[in-house]
């Protein structure tokens, strides 16, 4: 049987995903050392027009930094886990991310990808577990809504990324103390630039650039798993086939290889060991073989943004009993019973190309040789 894609889309190679990572933050030293000429050179009144740029530039720069580190975690930077804790650290903490304890929840995302009761973020949520009285900030909160996140999680299946005695974290107790050791010393390295620069300068060149970045996760991570007929399974007929295929390919325009190509995601989660930069070859080759079965949105990130959190806040509470949710254009119910959602005319077309038995079994042949572990064992481990 033919190789759908290549044996090289699996293999991390330690010296490209380093450079990558010193390329990324080479450019962030670069935009510094440029917006510090600019003060110099320019008028004040410049700077209203200039540091807007620099700071969406930077927070640009700054998510591909994360992403680098999100390789890492998946160990799709390297094979050796030394080499990934050691840049996942580095990458995570520049950011203000614990970066093991994010690895793990994230890590419990991809088991879980798709399934109302068990994902990790931005799922639809039982009748039975909404709160009779809840705040939903605008669009997450954006960049407060990701630090919000890494504090107590995302409710009603919340995780507190910073405790290390949260039961996710228990048996990592080691790995999760150095993310946290490493996030205290970047923490007090920071007060000392507060001292030496002044606190302007930090806030500047670090905490907006910082929350730009948070703004950007918030957006990418919504827009992976958010989409007008993509399907939210419930646990009694959710598998991992059907779930890492429900998320959603977007490119985001002048910004897409800045970040590393995150947006291509569906290829990620069938293939979390695919690194970064071999998302594009991967998923060609895999829209090439199965074409029913991509999803794709090339609708403005902004107003998709906006245009799905309008729909998430109003159709994100589903009755006990669905087994499968979708967004929809028009109210239809909050939920879809087991017995009825294959008789739904306008998603008649998506239900075939995600849910027939015969498809969800010949994909994972296709991808199966010696070389490459099979589909579902991979999700598993």
């Amino acid at each position: 049987m033919a190789l759908v894609i290549p044996k090289r889309c699996f293999e991390p190679i330690t010296s490209v995903s380093v450079y990558y990572m010193f390329k990324d933050f080479f450019l962030v030293a670069c935009l510094y050392l440029l917006s510090e000429w600019t003060w110099r050179v320019l008028p004040s009144s410049a700077q209203l027009a200039v540091t807007p740029v620099y700071w969406l530039v930077q927070g640009t720069l700054f998510t591909g930094i994360f992403v680098v580190g999100h390789d890492a975690g998946h160990g799709s930077f390297s094979n050796s886990e030394l080499v990934n804790s050691i840049c996942g650290n580095i990458c995570h903490t520049f950011l203000l991310c614990p970066y093991y304890m994010w690895k793990l929840s994230h890590k419990h995302h991809h088991k879980n990808t798709g399934n109302i009761d068990k994902d990790e973020v931005f799922y639809p949520v039982r009748k039975s577990q909404d709160p009779k009285v809840r705040l939903l900030i605008p669009g997450f909160g954006l960049g407060i809504g990701w630090f919000m996140y890494l504090v107590h999680g995302y409710r009603p299946r919340g995780v507190a990324h910073f405790n290390l005695w949260f039961p996710l974290f228990k048996k990592h107790m080691f790995q999760c103390s150095v993310s946290l050791a490493c996030l205290i010393g970047w923490c007090l390295a920071l007060n000392w630039c507060r001292l030496t620069f002044g606190l302007g300068a930090v806030l500047y060149h670090h905490t907006v650039p910082t929350c730009i970045f948070a703004t950007y996760i918030v957006i990418i991570t919504f827009l992976h798993h958010s989409e007008e007929g993509v399907p939210w399974y419930g646990d009694d007929i959710w598998t991992n086939v059907r779930g890492q295929l429900s998320s959603v390919d977007r490119v985001y325009g002048w910004c897409h290889s800045l970040i590393h190509n995150i947006g291509t995601h569906q290829i990620h989660h069938l293939f979390p060991k695919v690194p970064h930069y071999r998302l594009e070859e991967a998923t060609a080759h895999f829209r090439k073989a199965f074409p029913s079965l991509v999803n794709i949105s090339d609708d403005r990130i902004l107003p998709a943004f906006c245009r799905m959190f309008a729909k998430y806040a109003h159709q994100n509470v589903v009755d006990d009993k669905a087994s499968i949710h979708f967004y929809k254009k028009q109210e239809m119910g909050e939920g879809v019973g087991k017995a009825g959602y294959g008789e739904m005319e306008m998603h008649r077309e998506l239900y075939r190309a995600v849910c027939m038995p015969s498809q969800l079994e010949e994909l994972p042949l296709l991808f199966a040789l010696k070389d490459v572990p099979l589909f579902n064992s991979r999700l598993n481990t």
